[in-house]
């Protein structure tokens, strides 16, 4: 693909239609659309054939670079259906650049910007049926590229794919916002400077599991990660980015290079300024948690990102010790951000930032 064109995306419509799944068992990630977004590269070539297919599995060859040295990344992002019948994306400009960066940590080509995001738009267009219309439901978009050379070798890929994927998702909350129980991990650590903390990537995840289950013997629904250097700074909830108000402070951990650059993070920190709350990006220290927990101090607790938007910490499990946070309730900060924020992304209040994307007006 040259500089400055923009290839036809090619459409291949599905023959039939599948069965739509009511909104009430949509769950998260387990149903499909009807088509996806597929685009090969290949070393000498780069990016080309862009296309829309009907969605179906992928053949890999077993000696795929992707399945042994894990040369994959990957993002996430909704689109949302307003009262008026528009279809809307949030902010997707960031996930494709966000996209690139871990390209970029991963030795991966990265795609051209505009492509992607007219794949994403053309896509939703495709499958604009699918998106679901009910209160607090979305069309969620996972965008990824994987190594599909077939050589069991150390060395980056001659060629790869990139896909994008739609899932029909229901509301993360389904019983109204509540608060949840979140343990500080104390052994396993995330990532580290240098690593690829900051890049979407799946081997992040796959070494959180074992963590994840271990907070579930204490009740916890996530894990809060702390530094792998020091052990004592705080980094991320599970897959969000991690607030604390203090003092009336609203506190995040600085990025680093060992934290996501959550787009949701960015968005909030945007509210709050244009609120005029005070905000501070910087290392804050699990004894500083405890230490404000114990003074009275710990207002609020809450983490951002796309799935859930916010979701208010109502509890940290600390060497088997439960610290309440705001009595186990929702704060009020953490309820203002989740309705202005869903608020924007369903139409029902103005989108003063520019931050929705039109599909289908």
């Amino acid at each position: 693909m040259r500089s400055g064109t923009m290839p036809v995306i090619e459409l291949i419509p599905a023959r039939e239609a599948k069965p739509k799944p009511p909104a009430d068992r949509l769950g998260f990630g387990r149903h499909f659309t009807d088509h996806m977004f597929v685009m090969d590269y290949k070393e000498g070539r780069g990016w080309h054939s862009p296309r829309i297919v009907p969605y179906q599995p992928i053949a890999l060859d077993p000696s795929a670079m992707v399945l042994h040295y894990a040369q994959t990344v990957f993002e996430g992002l909704k689109a949302f259906r307003s009262a008026d019948g528009r279809i809307r994306l949030f902010r997707p400009e960031m996930n494709i650049k966000r996209l690139n960066r871990s390209c970029v940590r991963l030795s991966i080509p990265p795609v051209d910007e505009q492509l992607a995001l007219e794949a994403i738009r053309k896509l939703v267009e495709t499958d604009s049926g699918w998106v679901p219309g009910e209160a607090g439901t979305s069309l969620y978009i996972r965008p990824f590229i994987i190594a599909t050379e077939p050589h069991v070798g150390v060395a980056p890929s001659s060629t790869y794919l990139f896909l994008i994927i739609m899932s029909p998702v229901g509301a993360y909350y389904a019983e109204g916002l509540k608060p949840v129980s979140i343990m500080v991990e104390t052994r396993d650590v995330r990532a580290v400077p240098g690593g690829v903390g900051d890049a979407k990537t799946g081997g992040n995840y796959a070494a959180s599991l074992r963590a994840q289950q271990e907070a579930k013997k204490y009740g916890s629904s996530q894990v809060l990660w702390l530094d792998g250097v020091h052990r004592r700074y705080v980094e991320e909830v599970g897959s969000m980015n991690v607030f604390f108000k203090i003092d009336g402070t609203v506190v995040t951990p600085e990025l680093g290079g060992s934290i996501l650059d959550g787009i949701t993070r960015n968005s909030v920190l945007r509210l709050l300024q244009q609120w005029g709350v005070k905000a501070e990006e910087r290392r804050i220290s699990i004894d500083e948690i405890e230490e404000a927990h114990r003074d009275g101090r710990l207002e609020e607790a809450f983490g951002t990102g796309t799935a859930a938007v916010i979701s208010p910490i109502g509890e940290l499990v600390l060497g088997g010790r439960k610290l309440a946070v705001n009595g186990g309730e929702i704060g009020p900060l953490a309820s203002k951000l989740y309705e202005t924020l869903t608020g924007i992304q369903y139409g029902r209040i103005e989108d003063p930032f520019g931050w929705m994307m039109d599909v289908l007006q």
